[in-house]
């Protein structure tokens, strides 16, 4: 596009974050001979938590796409609980998906599945641009959250969340606990999450014909608490819900219905799927 995203195309390798990744992985595997019910349902709790009420509706749905209006206070809350799933700060998360947004699918998509299948799962957070972005693109891309600046000066902490929880977790459950309630539940939200970036670019249905290759793909719904609605999604980007019809189920439309109901959500867009089918038909029939 211009010098902006050119800065961002480096390849050096991130070392830090490779071993980060590496590490986490290994004690995620230990967690596996620490089992408990307990312990398990500190897992689901925080996978929900951070996956669903964080990442899902806050990175995602409120913060990058503006879906909804919700007060400060809300939407301070959700961008603490993103930062659990420890998927970078919300600065760098919002970028990197605005970026991939604007440019789906080629060359300056972050994490393009026609770059490997790898690539787009997990390799580009090795080598890649989505923890070095320069504060031109930052700038260009998410003028809203540098307004905020609790949000900025948190982003540049964001890992201390994690360790807070690990300390708390630590005191009410022991090493166990840490085990299954942060490096186990963070390894599995990343792979989750690095899914809709993989697998929903390559396997699914297609219900609007974008310009990208994206498809709704309802195991990667169930596992992202609907963010697995991305042919949708990419079609309507701005819609607070991803799950068009009865049966695509999604939790995260679910929770920010019910915060609404609290009155804490207003201003939600949402696309009329019924409306928009009818345009695309009256679109091809005047093409034929």
């Amino acid at each position: 596009m211009d010098n902006v995203i050119a800065i961002d195309r480096n390849k050096r390798i991130n070392w830090l974050t490779g071993s980060l990744v590496f590490i986490f992985h290994a004690f995620a595997v230990w967690a596996l001979f620490e089992f408990s019910w307990i312990n398990l349902f500190t897992f689901l709790l925080l996978w929900w938590v951070a996956g669903s009420l964080g990442v899902g509706v806050g990175f995602h749905r409120l913060m990058t796409h503006r879906g909804f209006k919700v007060p400060v206070w809300l939407e301070r809350t959700l961008a603490v609980l993103g930062m659990l799933a420890l998927q970078g700060s919300p600065i760098a998360w919002v970028t990197t998906h605005r970026l991939h947004h604007s440019f789906t699918e080629t060359d300056n998509d972050p994490h393009s599945p026609r770059k490997g299948t790898f690539w787009s799962h997990m390799g580009w957070i090795f080598m890649g641009t989505s923890q070095w972005h320069s504060k031109a693109t930052i700038k260009r891309y998410v003028p809203d959250l540098l307004k905020d600046k609790f949000i900025t000066r948190l982003s540049s902490v964001y890992w201390l969340t994690v360790v807070v929880l690990g300390v708390v977790l630590f005191a009410i459950g022991g090493w166990p606990m840490v085990l299954w309630g942060v490096f186990l539940r963070t390894v599995f939200n990343w792979h989750t999450t690095w899914l809709v970036n993989s697998a929903t670019h390559i396997w699914g249905t297609r219900r609007f014909e974008t310009r990208d290759d994206s498809t709704n793909n309802g195991l990667i719904a169930v596992l992202t608490f609907g963010e697995g609605w991305h042919n949708n999604h990419h079609a309507y980007p701005t819609s607070a819900r991803h799950g068009l019809v009865w049966y695509e189920f999604d939790q995260n439309w679910i929770t920010i219905k019910l915060m609404e109901k609290f009155g804490w959500v207003s201003n939600i867009r949402v696309t009329d799927l019924e409306k928009e089918m009818q345009k695309e038909n009256t679109l091809m029939k005047q093409a034929a």
